[in-house]
């Protein structure tokens, strides 16, 4: 894992100096600890490599004395810090170039299908310097342009400059796992793996984006391609980019995901193809020049990924779990028998989170506001287990493939309840809703089912988002300001912004198919990226720790998409299909455990130790938030929560955090 970040330009006045590529380089420093490089052209090259031989550095260099477009001076800065994985010499120094030095890349990932295209590459007549896999890029781009990244399997984000087309590539992977920011101006382009880089560069615009934040209080992140600021944007999963020095730029899909339907195997083919790809996804994940190791929780996914890592290793796996005081989110015992019973190396890391203490890091780190809570335990487990190892796998990527969470089955349930004539869905939402006491336990059965029941009278997918939203429609207009409301109409009334679209763009390619799988899939593409995969990219790079997630491999989401909804999800369990291939492995207590995410007690944080800080931040005279948002319903959620009459746990959580943003933003 890496930090990767750049300018290109064609005109002096946009430049950047070789100073603030430097700075914007080591602003990644902890993603990239182990080394660092520069590539800055501004009329000659020159390569700056602390460490290298300059000489032999700069021979692999255009020898141009001036680099000029259209008579406009132009440039290009590349920056790298490097996580060492594979080849731990400094011959994997990036920005790393071809033969002839017209292709450099920078880049952050694995790719784990490179040995085989090294092996074509090298029939094809390529020369090689290292063993890493960055090096394959700059050879297969030679070859095939920026189509090159459909050749890819693994995790990435890139960029590759091509001095005789005088472009730039950018690129992401698929399910992306690894980030990619980027602002695209009249006469330069700019892109860093974080935000923070970014804000180095002198000049750089900070304005909010209000609909960017109408959506963060909906999804608790921001959705690609937005960030919070205006102008500057994600490179969504699946796509790849290409800036020339005309001033064209054009951001393209790359990969579409299957969506058809397939009917040929048999149950039995099923199971085996799962056994296979899922077993092949973890064996390609397990090569490393450093130590490596896995979460594990417990559950069925990171059980399987771990019973599979030992079975394709000559010694013990070692195993991390983390533990806190609250039993209802303490899983370290249920990892403790499961470590025993696999015969893993387990080390069990017990804390007593300190989210005032963290929460500077964990808000700056993360560069835009982000709400998921469970960043703190999976901030703690990264820096515990950093300590030992530098590779982790994880179990990422289960759930929305195999439809694993509750949520599927109450979509399941809502289906069969809308054959009842729409009077009797609203008899159940209103009426028979209101019986159902409150409950704030957030795992409460009773709460639950006032959820459930509050959502029927909704379309299928509004339904959804009822249910997920952090804020919903209705609760969203009783918090902002009569001002900012109307912003917002008035936005939907030009344009047709609607928060759903972010659902619905992905959720009518599976319109097709069953509610289910539309749903799961819907949020493989939106939930994962711009959630999981940032909440663990975030956490676990800011210690230094690489995160391997098996089950998103591309065979295995290949596979996983084109399957029937009845080998996943039963009457009442999801994942049915990993449980019946990976029986051998998993303890038969699992059968019997209700599915435990894996969060921090904020309900009872806001009543007890974080009640003053919470009261001190979302109360304070003249903040932000009343920018937005009217006090006195800032004030009823507070005094709702602490008197129990709700759990609001989740969108304190959220304004928290958004105010924190502001406080200690770059």
């Amino acid at each position: 894992m890496c930090g990767i970040c750049g300018v290109v330009w064609t005109k002096s006045a946009c430049g950047i100096s070789a100073d603030i590529l430097d700075r914007m380089t080591d602003a990644m420093t902890r993603r990239g600890p182990d080394d660092r490089g520069v590539l800055y052209s501004a009329g000659p090259y020159s390569y700056l490599a602390p460490g290298a031989d300059a000489a032999s550095s700069t021979s692999t260099l255009p020898q141009t004395s001036s680099d000029t477009v259209g008579g406009l001076s132009s440039g290009l800065a590349l920056g790298h810090r490097r996580l060492s994985i594979i080849d731990l010499t400094d011959k994997g120094r990036q920005p790393l170039a071809n033969e002839d030095g017209s292709v450099f890349v920078t880049f952050n990932g694995e790719i784990y299908n490179f040995p085989a295209l090294r092996q074509e590459l090298l029939r094809k007549g390529h020369i090689f310097r290292t063993e890493t896999d960055t090096e394959v890029l700059v050879h297969l781009y030679e070859e095939e342009g920026p189509d090159c990244v459909k050749r890819l399997s693994g995790m990435f984000a890139f960029a590759i400059w091509d001095n005789r087309k005088k472009q730039l590539i950018l690129a992401r992977d698929r399910m992306g796992k690894k980030p990619l920011f980027y602002r695209c101006e009249k006469d330069r382009l700019l892109f860093a793996s974080e935000l923070n880089s970014l804000f180095v560069v002198p000049g750089m615009p900070r304005a909010i984006d209000p609909l960017a934040l109408d959506q963060y209080l909906t999804y608790q992140y921001v959705p690609f391609p937005r960030t919070i600021y205006e102008g500057i944007n994600k490179l969504p999963p699946g796509t790849v980019a290409v800036w020339k020095t005309d001033g064209s730029f054009q951001v393209d899909l790359y990969w579409e995901q299957e969506t058809s339907l397939s009917t040929e195997r048999t149950p039995e083919q099923w199971q085996n193809a799962v056994r296979e790809t899922v077993s092949a996804a973890v064996k390609d994940r397990l090569r490393s020049d450093v130590p490596l190791g896995a979460f594990l929780s417990g559950g069925l996914d990171s059980t399987i990924i771990v019973s599979l890592m030992q079975k394709f290793s000559q010694q013990p796996v070692r195993t991390y779990s983390i533990g806190f005081d609250h039993k209802e989110y303490d899983e370290t015992d249920v990892a403790r028998n499961t470590a025993a019973r696999l015969g893993t190396l387990h080390r069990e890391f017990r804390v007593t989170p300190d989210a005032e203490a963290i929460m500077p890091d964990l808000v700056r780190q993360y560069g835009e506001p982000f709400a998921d809570s469970s960043a703190i335990p999976t901030w703690y487990l990264s820096e515990m287990t950093r300590r030992e190892v530098t590779v982790a796998l994880s179990g990422d990527g289960g759930d929305e493939l195999f439809a694993g969470y509750d949520r599927y089955k109450a979509m399941r349930y809502s289906v069969w309840l809308d054959r009842i004539p729409r009077f009797g869905r609203q008899l159940l939402a209103g009426p028979v809703r209101a019986l159902i006491p409150n409950s704030v336990r957030q795992r409460s059965i009773l709460r639950r089912g006032r959820r459930f029941l509050e959502a029927l009278d909704f379309s299928p997918l509004e339904r959804y988002l009822q249910w997920i939203a952090i804020f919903n429609r209705q609760r969203k207009n009783a918090l902002y300001r009569g001002d900012f409301s109307k912003y917002l109409a008035d936005v939907h009334e030009e344009t047709g912004y609607d928060t759903l679209d972010f659902l619905s763009n992905t959720f009518k390619n599976w319109s097709h198919r069953d509610l289910v799988t539309a749903v799961s899939m819907t949020d493989l593409r939106t939930y994962l990226p711009c959630d999981l995969m940032t909440k663990v990219d975030m956490a676990s790079m800011r210690h230094s720790l690489e995160v391997r997630a098996p089950f998103l491999d591309n065979r295995v989401v290949d596979l996983a998409s084109t399957m029937p909804i009845a080998y996943k999800l039963t009457r009442h369990k999801g994942k049915q299909i990993l449980r019946d291939v990976f029986r051998e492995y998993l303890p038969p207590e699992l059968e019997r455990r209700p599915k435990t995410g894996f969060g921090v007690p904020l309900d009872y944080w806001f009543r007890g130790s974080l009640n003053q800080l919470i009261h001190d931040v979302l109360l304070r005279a003249n903040s932000e938030l009343t920018e937005y948002f009217q006090p006195e319903a800032i004030e009823t959620l507070l005094r709702e929560h602490e008197t129990k009459q709700f759990d609001h746990s989740a969108r304190l959580w959220s304004l928290l955090v958004l105010q924190l943003w502001f406080d200690y933003r770059a």
